[in-house]
């Protein structure tokens, strides 16, 4: 009988991929554990394995082929014995909707995408429900925002894996006039303020503003529009406030000399080099574990209070950026640190880092100084309840003992959320971060 192989979900959140390449082709032969595929998502790489042995009868999508959804058949697989051609005769056979989902995928960037919307309207009357017609499964996103426009999500039909209501369906509702909610006058004062997200100025308006000829369009990848997604979500939906302080990095930068020049080599090269975003990794890890009440996410029904400082640290890559996470990093050395750090910021410009490697984590830093930077705010990312920017470390003129004296400073902001980081408590996060950073000593008992 064929195999069929389907579009893997590779985080819990992907609802479709990019299939970058094939490492096989039609007739080889595979066994479990292979490596047959790479399916881009938007911030990474991976590699698809094998599941089952046989030989490749068919490729039904082929390589380059973007926006694939989740659980959609990219090809079939012949079982030993089994002849290819019948297979992939008949996997065609068995994965009928296949092509509807190809057919599907480039719907995001065409011209024409709005006019999905009233082709989802009637569809609407049919519920989009689990079997026994009690739950309607959806995404946490979808959820909140048929709460938020007071819209019944069992009156909505889903589009997305196994007919899972998603962002997309609830907007579509929305327009197309769905049933509300028998919560929705309740809600109704509240709705205004946490509308569907904006999007801003047309493309035809924008343009109309330029002369033609003096621009081109460059086509947003899935990096970039999940980039921007998650930042006006940021936005809309988190009371930001702000805390800079200064910090004196002259023990520090004595400390790590210190410890670099003290390192052991290993094939003619030392084991560990540090950088001062190390030491500034394990400060703000120290810190939240110091502080514990800043160490938590905000939900609707909770306060999530973490046991451990997992820091994200923002990497520039090209079209956009991705924040690979040090688990644990309170509990790591900083030679440890240092080596997990440059080995994920390098996948991570390969784009090889796994959704685990970056999804999730407690709070995150943002450092700007080596590109001069001196002094900026960043942008909270949900789950995280602070997010550290570090500026440039220079030579500022201080006072000491009334004298006046030359000190390397660098200025750090602390972007909270203020439904859980009230403004002294991240007063008090960003006191125990600077005195590790003025007394680093400490971050090595």
């Amino acid at each position: 009988m064929p195999i069929n192989i389907t579009m893997p979900a590779l985080s819990p959140t992907m609802e479709e991929g990019n299939l970058a390449k094939w490492l096989v082709k039609e007739g080889d032969k595979v066994k479990s554990g292979d490596v047959i595929a790479e399916i881009e998502t938007d911030k990474a790489t991976m590699e698809v394995e094998a599941v089952d042995e046989g030989t490749v009868a068919k490729i039904v999508v082929p390589a380059g082929t973007d926006g694939v959804k989740v659980n959609a058949l990219i090809a079939v697989l012949a079982a030993d014995g089994e002849d290819v051609a019948a297979a992939a005769k008949g996997g065609n056979g068995a994965a009928a909707p296949a092509p509807a989902a190809k057919a599907e995928a480039p719907a995001p960037a065409a011209p024409s995408a709005p006019a999905a919307a009233p082709a989802a309207a009637p569809a609407a009357a049919q519920p989009a429900k689990a079997e026994g017609g009690a739950r309607v499964f959806s995404s946490p996103l979808a959820r909140r925002l048929a709460k938020d426009a007071g819209i019944d999500l069992s009156a909505v039909a889903g589009t997305g894996p196994h007919g899972r209501v998603v962002k997309k369906d609830v907007e579509a509702a929305v327009s197309g006039g769905a049933a509300k909610s028998a919560a929705a006058p309740a809600a109704g004062a509240a709705a205004p303020a946490a509308a569907p997200l904006a999007k801003g100025m047309s493309e035809d308006a924008v343009l109309k503003l330029f002369e033609p000829g003096s621009y081109e369009l460059v086509p947003h990848d899935g990096m970039r529009k999940t980039i921007a997604k998650r930042l006006v979500e940021s936005k809309q939906t988190i009371p930001h406030f702000y805390v800079s302080v200064d910090c004196e990095l002259d023990a520090l930068l004595a400390l790590r000399a210190q410890l670099n020049a003290a390192a052991p080599e290993q094939g003619g090269k030392p084991v560990y080099k540090l950088s001062v975003n190390d030491m500034v990794i394990k400060a703000l890890a120290l810190a939240l574990r110091d502080v514990p009440n800043a160490n938590v996410s905000w939900t609707e029904s909770n306060m999530v209070k973490h046991k451990h400082a997992d820091v994200g640290v923002a990497v520039s890559i090209p079209g956009g950026l991705i924040t690979p996470i040090i688990r644990q990093a309170e509990l790591k050395s900083l030679s440890a640190i240092s080596n997990e750090m440059k080995d994920l910021g390098q996948r991570a410009k390969d784009r090889k880092l796994k959704p685990e490697e970056y999804q999730g984590g407690t709070t995150a830093v943002s450092n700007m100084g080596m590109m001069g930077v001196k002094n900026f705010a960043a942008v909270v990312n949900p789950p995280h309840a602070t997010i550290l920017a570090v500026g440039a470390g220079e030579e500022r003129v201080v006072v000491k003992n009334k004298q006046m004296v030359i000190a390397n400073v660098m200025t750090v902001t602390l972007s909270t959320d203020h439904r859980c980081v009230d403004g002294a408590l991240g007063a008090e996060l960003l006191g125990a971060f600077k005195r590790y950073i003025e007394n680093p000593m400490g971050m090595l008992v």
